[in-house]
């Protein structure tokens, strides 16, 4: 009876699922929210030396950080601006991913959902399932505001916030010519679509799919996060929905190519609006960008996303099942599924 309770408690631990390197779900949580940490750190710093370049010399300490704050939105630093942006959300997102990476698994980019198994319909189709969650989430972000005008500190909050957003993104935005267009697809649609994706899909929602073994769950707790740490209050019910559709698309194709890919292509379109606006010298609104969607608009649009959902998950059959035993392969090569040796005398 012993013996086999003994055996009982070495299967449930060798079961118990660690990283390619042996670290337990925790011990990767850990690791992941210090670094995600340090990225906090580093990102904000070098953005501070970004601004602190551009303000006069001699200013008062109490006069600097609004002084940083306005030099970065004037349009003779629209390139500073941009920089900043992009080693801000590079040092937040990329850096602390790939640190998690080389700790928990080693080199290999398999572990942050990075293969070759991807064909041209799940793209095309991944985007059409973004667009379309923008369209069922207009709605909510109108019922956001509706509700949140009977919590006038929190609405105030968010219309603090939106304010400020809608500054950073006019002053990204001053497109002028083709050459400022091709730029701001790199900055401000390829490097947040890259970034976020290998952040969010790559490392959180990864790490708590193979350690919970809920995926469902693991999306939801990944969409919420990633809605928060975009810092609105009218758009969180918004955003918490694009990251659900996103988690559910890697969960169901297994390759962040996909993600980035029909992440790029859906801010890609928000650019291009904001190139028309510009070289049309029109007054740039960014709540207006996306059209006004009634109710029974979105609920047609989740008939549809559902329809183009179902054709997605059958062109990605394949490639997952590849993908799943390219893993196993993976995880048989570093004996992580043998962990305790062979006892004869149990």
């Amino acid at each position: 009876m012993y013996i086999a309770r003994a055996n009982l408690q070495l299967i449930s631990i060798a079961m118990e699922y660690r990283s390619v390197k042996g670290m337990t779900g925790w011990g990767q949580l850990g690791i992941l929210l210090v670094f995600l940490g340090a990225g906090f750190i580093l990102a904000a710093g070098v953005q501070l030396i970004i601004a602190y370049q551009l303000i006069p010399a001699g200013l008062p300490p109490d006069k600097m950080a609004e002084a940083m704050i306005n030099s970065m939105l004037k349009p003779e630093n629209i390139g500073a601006a941009r920089l900043s942006q992009v080693l801000g959300t590079c040092f937040l997102f990329f850096v602390p991913a790939a640190l998690f990476l080389l700790v928990c698994h080693g080199k290999n980019k398999f572990w942050l959902g990075f293969n070759k198994h991807i064909n041209g319909r799940q793209i095309i189709l991944g985007f059409f399932l973004i667009f379309l969650a923008n369209v069922i989430a207009n709605p909510l972000a109108e019922l956001s505001k509706t509700l949140l005008v009977n919590f006038p500190k929190l609405n105030a909050l968010g219309m603090t916030m939106e304010a400020e957003y809608t500054k950073q993104v006019m002053a990204l935005s001053n497109l002028k010519s083709w050459g400022e267009f091709l730029m701001a697809i790199v900055i401000m649609a390829f490097f947040p679509a890259l970034f976020e994706e290998i952040f969010f899909r790559g490392a959180v929602q990864n790490l708590l799919v193979r350690w919970w073994k809920k995926p469902l769950l693991a999306i939801i707790v990944t969409s919420l996060l990633f809605s928060l740490i975009h810092m609105s209050v009218f758009l969180f019910l918004s955003r918490a929905l694009l990251g659900f559709v996103l988690g559910l698309m890697y969960e169901r194709s297994k390759n962040l190519w996909v993600n980035i890919v029909a992440h790029f292509l859906n801010n890609t379109v928000a650019v291009i609006q904001l190139f028309w606006l510009s070289t049309h010298k029109q007054k740039v609104e960014i709540d207006k960008l996306d059209p006004d969607v009634p109710w029974w608009g979105a609920l047609i649009a989740l008939a549809i996303s559902t329809g183009i959902f179902l054709l997605f998950e059958k062109v990605s059959a394949k490639n997952k099942t590849q993908i799943a035993f390219e893993e196993q392969n993976l995880l048989e090569q570093s004996d992580i599924l043998h962990p305790f040796p062979e006892n004869k005398n149990l």
